[in-house]
Formats: structure tokens, C-alpha cells, sequence
């Protein structure tokens, strides 16, 4: 018996996909009624479910055990269950046995989900049939019933750490900044789940701003990408008399102010992109088109309203402190004033340290609300403003008061947000009406 552990959406993908080949199959989640669950009884009524817990004795009688990416492998029921000589594996895996197309796969802590859309339209763009999703979007099993020609995936590190069979045409690692320290017990091994992305991989494509992309596993091909001047055939900006070109080695693409946007995560975010637009040797006409239009993701740094020379900003997917740093960044090079920073929610046994001194170049007042309000606090400089509030509606009408001309309004969260919200697009969406309502 093949045991799904974890249902919703993904797990449901998998049960769909095992019964398909006629495999028996049950499911077992911690939750008493776990997403999808009717569902799945509706269509699968024959598959036997173990809620409210982990049965360790039944995962030790598997023949393999698929398990949710937000799951850890060190619960002591799995790792029973793998010293028994249990294959414990992701949906991942069993969509790298399956898959006959090539796969680009975009990783990292910050930037996966854009880059993985950005790459998604590029290829489009190319005339090419491509299926996209993973972490993103949808779940990889379905994109197998797609007569495609690439397959683009989002993997997170959850998702990496249970895949052995994946043969990368192209692996992307865009940065990686400290993050789900809560499920990590050292950065290093955090590092490693991000880095098993190169393995296999025809090309590895790293961000050689940040060392820790570098690939410590050989590859046969790697390419890199930053806003400097590229050497070799590397991507990268140069400027030449008065205009800044997209580059790779000495040759140029095109100018950089042919992008949607200026802000240096966004150039970031598409030079990676061109690589692999390079490397299957996409038209480069149709490229430059895309990156002209495309407007990034909801809750990415979005500019949703500027009112009385104040502009307001949503980065409610700023969940870790590196995203969050880069987005007040952004932000910085948007406006001519200060910012007041909205930030807090879930922890997720996070060090805030790094917020301090941009916060303190960039923030003229700090607002903070739920769990991991006091730590950040601890962290802030102490001459910088700060005001404890108990809901987002409360921090938007004290950021209201505090804004003036030329100042913005920033969620950047550097936190989850399971403690006030569904998820990180229901804070999103919950600020973007807010601040409307507001005016």
C-alpha cells in the first residue's frame, strides 16, 4: 500500500495520479477534517483515511510513503517509518519518474514564484507549450495529463529535501536569505535543500551576488546572473555611454530601460530569466516583449493606491526577512520621502536582525502587530518610532496619520501570517481593501 500523508490540494493530486495506475492507496494527516477531504471520499470512496494523527505502525507497513511538503521528514513517525526501510518521497519524485519533456526548475527564498511566471510567459511568447506550477499554481502531477513541451516548476526546499529523481534542464537558485528556521535546526541544512536543485541538472544558473547559490555539486554547464557588469557568458547589466543594456558576456541584448519596471528585484528577477530564454534559443524579439509587459505578481511590492502624494504599497508575500529588506529597498527607490513600515505576524523562529539598518535608513515609523511583534521591536533602532496595534485595520489607520507628501506605506510583513489571516493573499487582499476603504 502506497500511503498519501497530508491531504489538500497537492495530496489529492497524488491520490488522483496513484489510483490512475491502479495503485492501493490510503491517505493520513494530522487533522481530523483535512482540505479536500470530502472530495476525495466523493470520488475515491474505497481509500481508507487515518486522520487526526500519525499511525506509526501503518506507515511502517507501506510500500512507499508520499509525503506532504509540509510535513517534516525529522517527525518521529516518518523517521520510524524510513528505519524500516520505507521510501518516504514527495509528489516531486513521482512526477521526475513520470515526466518526458524538459524541466526548468526555479528555487530559492525569495523570487520563485515571480521568476517561475515570468518564465512560463516567456516560453509562450516562444510558441512553445509549456505546463507550469508546483509550488506555485498548480500541483505538478496534473501538468503530466498536458501534451507539453517544457515543464516550468517552483520547488521550495519542503519539496527539493524528498526528490532524488529530478534531471533539471535548467535549475535556477536565486538567493537564499535566512528562512523557516522553524523547521531547520541549522541554516546549513536549509542550504543544502536549496543547493539539491543543481544536482542532475544540464544547467545550473546561480545569483553570483550571493555565495551561498554558488553550486557545490558539479554540473556540467553554469551560467550566472547580478546587476554588475557580466564576465564571460555570464548575464548581467552594463552601462555604455548613457544607456544601461541587459548583457551576457560582452554581447548585448537590450536596454535595460525596455523593462516593465526599474527596481533593481525586478531586473534581478529577469535576467535570470533570460537565461534560459538563451539557453533553448528563444527569439529574443519576443522576449524583450514580455519583459516589457510583464507587471509581476499580486502582493510583490505592489503599488495599489497613491493618495495625496502618498503611496501606498502591499508586500504581504514579504513572509521572511530578506524579502521583506528587498522590498523596502524597492520601495526606497520609488519615492522621495519615508517609509512607514508595517511588520509582524508569525515568526517562524526568524533572527529580525538584519531589518535594523535598513529600517533605519529608509523608515521614518514602524508599526507592528501580531505574534513576533515584541521580537522584531527588540531589534529596532532605538531612536526609530514604533506603535503596537492588534489588527491590520488599526495599523492602516495610524500609517494614514503618520503618512505625509512624498512618503509611502509598506506591508512587509517579514512574517507568516497564519495567525491573523488564511495566508499570506488573504492578508494581501484584507490591506488592498482596507486602504481603499480608507480614502
Amino acid at each position: 500500500m502506497i500511503i498519501v500523508v497530508g491531504l489538500g490540494i497537492t495530496g489529492l493530486s497524488v491520490v488522483r495520479y496513484l489510483k490512475k495506475l491502479n495503485h492501493d492507496v490510503a491517505v493520513m494527516d494530522t487533522r481530523g477534517s483535512p482540505p479536500g477531504l470530502a472530495t476525495l471520499q466523493e470520488e475515491f470512496p474505497e481509500v481508507r483515511c487515518y486522520l487526526g494523527e500519525l499511525n506509526r505502525d501503518v506507515l511502517c507497513s507501506a510500500q512507499e510513503i508520499i509525503l506532504s511538503p509540509g510535513l517534516a521528514l525529522s517527525l518521529p513517525e516518518i523517521k520510524a517509518a524510513r528505519e524500516q526501510g520505507v521510501s518516504v518521497v514527495g509528489d516531486i519524485e513521482l512526477f521526475a519518474r513520470a515526466a518526458r519533456a524538459p524541466i526548468v526548475v526555479i528555487t530559492g527564498t525569495n523570487g520563485k514564484s515571480t521568476v517561475t511566471t515570468m518564465i512560463g510567459e516567456l516560453a509562450k511568447a516562444a510558441g512553445i507549450t509549456v505546463g507550469v506550477g508546483g509550488n506555485l499554481g498548480e500541483p505538478a502531477l496534473n501538468l503530466l495529463h498536458i501534451d507539453t513541451d517544457l515543464y516550468v516548476l517552483e520547488l521550495s526546499s519542503f519539496q527539493l529535501e524528498t526528490t532524488q529523481s529530478l534531471v533539471p534542464e535548467v535549475a535556477l537558485l536565486l538567493n537564499i536569505t535566512p528562512d523557516h528556521s522553524d523547521r531547520y535546526e541549522k541554516a546549513e541544512d536549509y542550504i543544502a535543500a536549496k543547493q539539491w536543485v543543481f544536482h542532475h541538472a544540464a544547467l545550473a544558473v546561480f545569483n553570483r551576488a550571493d555565495d551561498l547559490t554558488v553550486p557545490q555539486h558539479p554540473v556540467a554547464q553554469q551560467q550566472s546572473f547580478a546587476l554588475d557588469a557580466p564576465g564571460a557568458n555570464d548575464l548581467g547589466v552594463k552601462q555604455i555611454g548613457a544607456v544601461k543594456w541587459l548583457m551576457q558576456g560582452t554581447t548585448t541584448l537590450f536596454p535595460q530601460a525596455e523593462l516593465a519596471s526599474q527596481r533593481p528585484n525586478f531586473v534581478n528577477n529577469a535576467l535570470a530569466a533570460l537565461a534560459v530564454v538563451l539557453h533553448f534559443k528563444w527569439p529574443l524579439i519576443s522576449a524583450q516583449q514580455v519583459l516589457h509587459t510583464f507587471k509581476g505578481l499580486p502582493h510583490r511590492c505592489q503599488l495599489i493606491l497613491e493618495q495625496d502624494a502618498v503611496r501606498w504599497y502591499n508586500d504581504s508575500k514579504a513572509t521572511n526577512v530578506g524579502a521583506a529588506i528587498a522590498g523596502i529597498e524597492d520601495v526606497a527607490a520609488d519615492i522621495a520621502g519615508q517609509q512607514i513600515v508595517i511588520l509582524g505576524g508569525v515568526g517562524k523562529g526568524a533572527d529580525f536582525s538584519d531589518l535594523a539598518a535598513p529600517l533605519k535608513r529608509h523608515a521614518k515609523h514602524v508599526i507592528l502587530l501580531g505574534e513576533a511583534q515584541q521580537d522584531i521591536a527588540q531589534i529596532l533602532p532605538q531612536d526609530l518610532p514604533r506603535t503596537h496595534v492588534g489588527s491590520l485595520r488599526e495599523a492602516i489607520a495610524r500609517a494614514a496619520e503618520l503618512a505625509t507628501a512624498g512618503d509611502a506605506v509598506v506591508l512587509a510583513p517579514a512574517c507568516a501570517s497564519f495567525d491573523m489571516f488564511k495566508d499570506y493573499n488573504d492578508r494581501g487582499q484584507q490591506f488592498v481593501e482596507l486602504v481603499h476603504a480608507q480614502r
